[in-house]
């Protein structure tokens, strides 16, 4: 597909993909799509999960296809429609969905958190919603969707295992992440590596929040001493949080290390030009926690 204009970096706006499934209207990030293709035949996967259709081979790159309606509790895809092939988390999947509608471009500010009565906080497979038209879109969290379906693909836990017996410290640390599941489990990995005082927040704003409240204390070195944030985030994304840290005299010396699902070349180069100092892959809590050791010591 055509991604054409690129949105500026830490402008807190992003490009949402509309598509169909059922005559509902849901919504991806356009960063996680690679291209849109009409559906082809599929080889099926012998016990597979119900949501995995199959697996084809475009341009001799292996891609597994998962049925979004069985996913969504809502049927399954007949042999028509559309495949939005997907990158992130290091994963190349494609999307089964009856159609698309275009692209919008929105501010995360205008995405609304689904609150109980949607989702549940852990388990719930929707990362915002947002009115337009008329019409409300749900975004899904694709990275749940997929975790759900094969776990050995999420956050790599037992690598902060495989890092041995750790010392304690209280380096205070600051983590802006949406996913309340994802946001215990980066919590508990890190305290599990050493690193006991951490403020978690769950989006850029909080974040923000945060490092204002104690910037205007003037206890801000004592009580930030490094940023961990996604990049999608209702509110205020993860970029924009680190433009607003790295373009203020105040805070520009915190080290900021984007953690996210989305940390592609085309992303590292904006997370680059902000100013980050380190950006890693979800999966990768290992390498997350070596890169903290590095910027904290």
């Amino acid at each position: 597909m055509d991604k054409g204009i690129l949105l500026e970096s830490g402008t807190n706006e992003l490009e949402v993909l509309e598509f169909k499934l059922d005559g509902n209207s849901y919504g991806i990030n356009v960063a996680k799509i690679r291209e849109i293709i009409t559906y082809q035949e599929v080889t099926p996967v012998p016990n597979a999960h119900p949501s995995i259709e199959g697996i084809f081979m475009p341009r001799d790159t292996m891609i597994t296809a998962i049925d979004l309606k069985n996913c969504l509790q809502i049927g399954e895809s007949q042999d028509e429609g559309l495949f939005i092939i997907t990158n992130f988390n290091k994963l190349d999947i494609a999307f089964h969905v009856d159609s698309v509608v275009g692209i919008h471009r929105i501010s995360w500010g205008d995405i609304i958190k689904p609150n109980a009565t949607v989702s549940s906080s852990e388990d719930g497979i929707s990362t915002g919603i947002v009115k337009l038209n008329n019409k409300l879109i749900i975004i899904l969290d694709f990275e749940k969707i997929i975790t759900d379906i094969s776990p050995e693909t999420g956050l790599k836990v037992s690598e902060i295992t495989e890092l041995g017996t750790r010392e304690r410290n209280s380096i205070p640390i600051l983590l802006a992440e949406d996913s309340a599941l994802l946001n215990k489990l980066i919590v508990d990995s890190l305290q599990k590596a050493g690193y006991d005082n951490i403020i978690h927040t769950q989006n850029g704003s909080e974040a923000w929040d945060v490092i204002t409240k104690y910037r205007n204390e003037g206890t801000l070195k004592n009580k930030v001493r490094l940023v961990i944030t996604d990049i999608e985030m209702p509110i205020m994304d993860g970029h924009r949080l680190t433009k607003l840290i790295k373009d203020n005299d105040d805070t520009k010396d915190i080290p900021v290390v984007i953690f996210s699902s989305l940390v592609n070349d085309e992303m590292r180069r904006k997370g680059e030009a902000l100013g980050a100092n380190a950006q890693l892959s979800k999966p990768e809590i290992g390498n997350l926690v070596k890169e903290i050791d590095k910027l904290v010591f």
